[in-house]
Order: structure tokens, then C-alpha cells, then sequence
């Protein structure tokens, strides 16, 4: 049977992981509540 403590105990993240982590969180991504947002604006401009 495994043993999820041991295992857990013995889990390294692999460098690519890290290195995806780093440059998804180092981009600044546009969401759909920053599209909201700007169509928001634009309707507000134009009345």
C-alpha cells in the first residue's frame, strides 16, 4: 500500500514546473474581468 506521507515527504518539483510558475506569474494576462471592465468604460464613454 503507499504511503502518502512518505511519498510527500520525498517530492521535489521538477525545475520545468517551477520555471512555467515563474513566467505565467511574471506576465500580466488579461482576464475576462479586465475585458468587463473596459467594455464597461466604453459604454460609459459613449452615452
Amino acid at each position: 500500500m503507499i504511503n502518502f506521507e512518505e511519498e510527500l515527504k520525498k517530492f521535489q518539483p521538477s525545475l520545468e514546473v517551477e520555471e512555467a510558475e515563474e513566467a505565467i506569474y511574471s506576465r500580466d494576462l488579461t482576464d475576462l474581468t479586465d475585458i468587463l471592465q473596459e467594455m464597461i468604460k466604453e459604454v460609459q464613454r459613449g452615452r
